[in-house]
């Protein structure tokens, strides 16, 4: 079984760079800030947006390049031996990967310069209030300032946008975080009433 990061993913495009070393080297945004991105589920929408700034702070010592955020496939490259370097711009975050000769990557690349492979994600947690949420009758909107850790970058098959076990992954945490304000919600009015009766 494939194992996969808890952490929550993003996807992005990426391209194949062409060179006169024959090097296998990739790069891309794998984060572009101020750019909002709305899915559809079922009647309601979600949007999220992180914004600039929301690298500040992050942890990227050590960060791997991986496909499919798969732990149990090698790693591509990897910000340790600075074959991945992770580039913080005014636009985001640029990736830019040296693939070491390897079969596997040599089949990755060609897909990836074939257009097979055409995907880039990100996995991450965000830091304590480092997100927030607003709530509308049929719309959801997030906006991220402080992304605490940076897990991983992968090469995907299937981009964000057309990726449904991403929507679910989005909307379990939507889920959960509406169930959260639900449950202070109730905490709250249950102190107030006993405050209530407490005091006549």
């Amino acid at each position: 079984m494939n194992k996969k990061l808890q952490g929550e993913q993003r996807f992005i495009e990426f391209r194949a760079v062409d060179n006169d070393d024959g090097k296998m080297i990739i790069e891309g945004y794998a984060i572009v800030y101020d750019q909002p991105a709305t899915h559809q589920y079922g009647t309601r929408k979600f949007t999220e947006v992180i914004k600039r700034g929301a690298l500040d702070y992050t942890d990227m010592k050590d960060v791997p390049l991986r496909y499919n955020h798969n732990d149990t496939w090698c790693i591509m490259a990897r910000t340790r031996n600075n074959s991945l370097q992770l580039i913080k711009d005014a636009k985001g975050l640029l990736i830019r990967a040296e693939l070491i000769d390897t079969q596997s990557n040599q089949d990755i690349y060609k897909s990836i310069q074939e257009g097979l492979i055409d995907g880039m994600s990100f996995c991450f947690s965000v830091a304590d209030k480092g997100d927030t949420w607003t709530y509308g009758d049929d719309e959801t909107y997030r906006e991220v300032t402080n992304i605490k850790k940076l897990y991983d970058v992968s090469v995907v098959d299937t981009p964000f946008y057309d990726s449904t076990n991403v929507f679910a992954r989005s909307f379990e945490l939507l889920d959960n975080n509406l169930q959260a304000k639900q449950d202070s919600f109730e905490l709250q009015k249950r102190k107030l009433q006993m405050q209530y009766q407490y005091n006549n």
